[in-house]
């Protein structure tokens, strides 16, 4: 499993902290350090159903952004805006053993995720 976030973030570390306690071999990007491709972000996008799933717009990040930012209408606007703000992805973004990806920290689904793999 592949974990993406911010180090510093409690949702992150929770996530972390569990895969810990469950002997979960994983791995944690923290997207600041090390940006997420445009092609995975797109993929991943697809894969949630739409960028409105990967995007935390109830974020604070969001909601500083000025009105003109907000007004997002493709991918490659979505891509540029992620790339200048990448705390708007929600977190965790977890990438499964079986390809699948989901966001926020749930332990039941990830145990659920755990079992199908």
């Amino acid at each position: 499993m592949r974990l993406y976030g911010l180090k510093k973030c409690s949702t992150c570390q929770k996530a972390i902290k569990w895969l810990h306690e469950q002997g979960v071999d994983h791995e944690f990007v923290d997207y600041r350090e090390e940006p997420i491709e445009p092609k995975d972000l797109k993929r991943w996008a697809d894969h949630l159903g739409g960028w409105e799933k990967l995007v935390n717009r109830a974020s604070m990040t969001w909601r500083k952004l000025a009105e003109h930012e907000r007004e997002v209408y493709n991918d490659e606007q979505w891509q540029a805006l992620v790339a200048q703000y990448p705390s708007l992805v929600r977190r965790p973004l977890a990438v499964h053993r079986d390809g699948s990806v989901t966001t926020g920290f749930n332990e039941k689904r990830f145990k659920e995720k755990l079992e199908q793999s």
